[in-house]
């Protein structure tokens, strides 16, 4: 049975992300490598007291750290043929498994960030376009600029600092309950809303001036109804890619904010591969993130070719 053209597409988008994943993950293995600290070390250092020399190179066998960087590889990309992502070093269990287990707080977080987003970014963005030429669309433009100059890291503190610490209404870490997800989704959230809203506002004034507006215009159709039925729906294609990325970024660990908040996402578990210096975990969340990542490009793509016909999968007809 012939492949539909959106078939031939993602078998094509999945071929080709194979190298490309192979080359990161080379490249993590590399960087680990050349990164001061021995694994072994460090994991029997955390385990209280100072190891002894017998104790670490015991535990560098047993971890395959004394082969060759080359061996280690290899072995690890033998493995992965077989669904085997290896053994995290310090939390001793597969690393796929640590990896799923946290990916829930960061898809909530990520789901979340992104309803932000796409609430108050397209609100904005429809304000300052029906609001144009007004002292409210000067203002509503300067906030934007606000958030994009803002670091999420710094409108973190500042949202623990007022909501957490002056009015107490809201939880600055963990997510025992929803609540938790409030102020980290809003920090992470901000500058993308406000991209959004920009990024909307530009799109409605070029289709607002458009002939086909024009045209509705002249049919008797008000402003408003122009705006919503005949700018909107082609403004929000560039918007709606733009959102997809920051919702495949956002899964692919929101660092610094869960870190901030105290959350147990991925990405405060590669930090912790990091300070140990677990390479099986680190490799194992780049290809993680890799593929997440292209897995949520491919059906934003297909997305955008539903919403736009002149959009053209691939380069085919």
């Amino acid at each position: 049975m012939a492949m539909t053209m959106l078939q031939r597409y993602i078998c094509r988008r999945l071929l080709g992300i194979v190298p490309v994943l192979l080359g990161i993950s080379l490249l993590s293995f590399v960087l680990a490598q050349l990164s001061p600290g021995d694994p072994a070390q460090i994991i029997l250092e955390s385990a209280g007291g100072v190891p002894k020399e017998a104790d670490v190179e015991a535990l560098r066998s047993y971890l395959g750290l004394d082969e060759p960087a080359y061996v280690q590889y290899g072995l690890w990309l033998w493995r992965l043929l077989h669904g085997d992502g290896g053994i995290s070093y310090h939390l001793g269990m597969p690393v796929f498994d640590a990896l799923l287990a946290r990916l829930p707080v960061t898809f909530a977080l990520a789901l979340a960030a992104l309803v932000w987003a796409v609430v108050f970014g397209i609100g904005l963005g429809l304000l300052m376009a029906r609001l144009r030429g007004t002292i409210w669309e000067v203002l509503m433009r300067g906030m934007t600029q606000i958030m994009l100059s803002a670091p999420s890291f710094l409108t973190a503190i500042l949202l623990i600092l007022v909501f957490g610490v002056w009015l107490h209404v809201l939880p600055t870490n963990g997510v025992e309950s929803a609540a938790g997800y409030i102020l980290p989704s809003l920090a992470l959230a901000l500058v993308t809303l406000a991209m959004t809203a920009q990024l909307l506002d530009s799109q409605l004034r070029d289709a607002l001036g458009s002939f086909y507006a024009q045209t509705a215009r002249l049919r008797g159709l008000s402003e408003a109804r122009v705006l919503l039925t005949c700018a909107l729906p082609n403004a929000l294609v560039p918007v709606t890619a733009m959102l997809g990325n920051f919702f495949a970024a956002v899964l692919g660990g929101a660092i610094i904010v869960e870190t901030v908040f105290a959350l147990p996402g991925i990405g405060s578990l590669a930090l912790e591969a990091i300070h140990y210096r677990d390479y099986p975990l680190l490799q194992g969340y780049v290809l993680f993130l890799g593929a997440i990542y292209v897995g949520v490009t491919i059906v934003v793509d297909i997305v955008l070719a539903h919403m736009d016909p002149r959009i053209v999968l691939g380069g085919e007809r």
